[in-house]
């Protein structure tokens, strides 16, 4: 298991007044990098579930973080609370198998993300681009949880998993927030 502490690795860029962009090499192939994106299975381990992302339809994303950490009572933060269970119908935009995917996010209202692959040898290479914010939150919010989820991804690909998701989105929160400054 990863403590959160050791497991804030980079931060998050702005790249526009309304879009972040993240960056992660993946101790993963491609095709299984992909997998994580699209099958909901594996998708709930660092994200949301729901349903399968496919070509030029809908999916759901289900709001159920009880199962990115390893501990078992660790507890949603009262200012998440009233997401838990809560399901998006997200659209696929573009879908161009296992190189990019690109959805809309919380039902369309928070923009679009784009996520590029790129093998790196036996790694893959993932940009995360999340453009169109319009939450008042806006970048410090949304950069804070994809640094979250994509530390679980990273640690889930590596076999391994997180302890606490709450205590590293926390820790993750503060390396925003410095990253933005």
């Amino acid at each position: 298991m990863t403590d959160a502490a050791t497991a804030i690795r980079m931060p998050v860029e702005k790249i526009a007044p309304d879009a972040i962009r993240l960056e992660r090499t993946l101790d993963a192939p491609i095709e299984k990098v992909w997998r994580y994106l699209t099958e909901a299975d594996l998708r709930r381990q660092w994200f949301m579930g729901g349903t399968d992302a496919r070509a030029d339809g809908e999916f759901e994303l289900l709001v159920d973080h009880d199962n990115l950490s390893e501990d078992d009572d660790v507890a949603y933060p009262e200012s998440y609370a009233e997401f838990k269970g809560a399901t998006w119908t997200e659209r696929v935009m573009r879908f161009d198998p296992p190189h990019l995917l690109e959805t809309t996010f919380q039902g369309g209202k928070n923009g679009v993300v784009t996520y590029e692959l790129s093998p790196d040898g036996e790694r893959t290479r993932l940009v995360l681009t999340h453009s169109g914010i319009v939450s008042p939150v806006g970048a410090q919010d949304f950069g804070s949880g994809w640094n979250s989820h994509l530390t679980v991804l990273e640690e889930r690909l590596a076999g391994r998993g997180v302890k606490d998701f709450w205590a590293l989105h926390a820790q993750s929160r503060e390396a925003v927030a410095r990253a933005l400054a």
